[in-house]
């Protein structure tokens, strides 16, 4: 296949999915990881990828495309994996809500509770929370226009000075390991901290995960409270969170 074939379907692929790796890339085109950076770093010369570590994400001028389609994609998957999240935060809990489409989706579902005080480096999540019964921190951090979300070291520092009774976070792929995979080191650093700093804390992903890979590994399910997600999880990977002791919540779409 062409480099002239090729650079429009990673654009394609980076849309869809937010970024793309190196070596998913090369086993998807059949081609060597040298000849996939050599296109991604020519796409981002043109300004129409960015790169990061093991892979490339779309630049700030067309990432809200793909977000946009990214919060289409399973959308009952995620309303369903929200109601599950919310069911088990309390009125007046503390709460970590993290980037991404289906943090969106626990904000919405949280909208009639009372009392919480919702900390968030995903500005998304806090519109849609907005002025109510409770309170909403936004961490402030470096903006990425791709999403509104807020990473970087001010935000894993803010992070750094609460204690959640629950934190969620999401991810970009899922690795059979049982590895939390994301394409940005520096949102990947902000989640840990939220984590570390969680009395429990839920991994919240569609499946669509399952199937994916992205390069940053931001943890490990193990020691996480709950897994909740739309479809059962491998089976392998169902294995190692049950001998972990990590909680999986299937919550198909449409389900009670």
């Amino acid at each position: 296949m062409s480099q002239a074939v090729r650079h429009p379907k990673i654009l394609d692929i980076a849309r869809r999915e937010g970024g793309v790796s190196v070596e998913r890339l090369s086993e998807h085109f059949g081609v060597t990881l040298q000849t996939i950076r050599r296109d991604l770093a020519e796409l981002a010369e043109a300004g129409q990828l960015e790169r990061v570590h093991g892979g490339a994400v779309l630049p700030s001028g067309t990432v809200n495309i793909a977000y946009e389609e990214r919060r289409r994609l399973h959308a009952g998957g995620k309303a369903a994996i929200a109601r599950a999240c919310a069911a088990q935060i309390p009125d007046g809990a503390s709460v970590f809500l993290a980037i991404g489409t289906t943090a969106e989706a626990v904000a919405a579902a949280l909208v009639h509770h009372r009392g919480l005080l919702v900390v968030t480096n995903n500005v998304n999540a806090a519109r849609i929370l907005g002025p109510r019964d409770g309170e909403v921190v936004v961490t402030g951090g470096t903006m990425r226009a791709a999403d509104g979300g807020l990473v970087g070291d001010l935000a894993r520092t803010a992070v750094e000075g609460f204690r959640f009774d629950v934190a969620v976070v999401g991810c970009s792929a899922l690795d059979p390991s049982g590895d939390v995979l994301d394409f940005d080191g520096r949102e990947a650093g902000v989640s840990r901290a939220a984590v570390a700093r969680s009395r429990r804390a839920f991994l919240a992903a569609d499946a669509s995960k399952f199937a994916r890979t992205a390069p940053v590994r931001v943890l490990s399910l193990e020691g996480l409270h709950a897994f909740v997600t739309d479809a059962p999880p491998p089976a392998a990977l169902r294995a190692r969170c049950e001998g972990w002791g990590t909680r999986v919540e299937v919550c198909p779409p449409g389900g009670s």
